[in-house]
Order: C-alpha cells, then sequence, then structure tokens
C-alpha cells in the first residue's frame, strides 16, 4: 500500500484519468473529492462488498428462482408484463 501525506487542496493522481483531492480536514474525518471519467465506477468500500455480495448471490440462482420470483411478483398484483409475455 502506497502511504502519501497531503494538505487541502493537494491532489494525487492514479493514471491520467483519476484525480483524488483532498477537500477538508475535520478531526478525525477526511474529506475527499474524485474526478474521474463518467465510465468508471467509484464506490465506498461497504457499498462495494455489498455489490460483490448480491452478485456472486445473483450468479449462483438456480433456474427455477427467476420462475418462483415472478410468480410472487404476479400475486402481489405488479403490473409489470413477465419476462417473455406480451
Amino acid at each position: 500500500m502506497l502511504v502519501l501525506t497531503r494538505r487541502v487542496g493537494e491532489s494525487i493522481r492514479i493514471c491520467d484519468d483519476i484525480e483524488v483531492v483532498v477537500t477538508a480536514i475535520d478531526q478525525n474525518k477526511v474529506k475527499i473529492g474524485i474526478r474521474s471519467p463518467r465510465h468508471i465506477p467509484v464506490y465506498r468500500e461497504e457499498l462495494y462488498q455489498k455489490i460483490q455480495e448480491d452478485n456472486l448471490r445473483a450468479a449462483r440462482m438456480k433456474t427455477g428462482d427467476l420462475d418462483d420470483m415472478l410468480a410472487m411478483l404476479e400475486k402481489e398484483g405488479n403490473p409489470e408484463t413477465p419476462l417473455g409475455e406480451s
């Protein structure tokens, strides 16, 4: 891990496209701003971990799970048409 010291207003660069700027320092909190192209997602670590867990869970779905979910939606009166039906 690279550890750097920065002051408010100073930044670091990651490749050509990403800039991380220290915007404020308050007691034990550091506020940073991140400039990056729109096609590069930037997440807080806890949100990134949640997305990864959800993706793994979705990848482990069984073929009948989708049918079960669609049946549940129909029972709840969901106005959307299930996949494959017009």
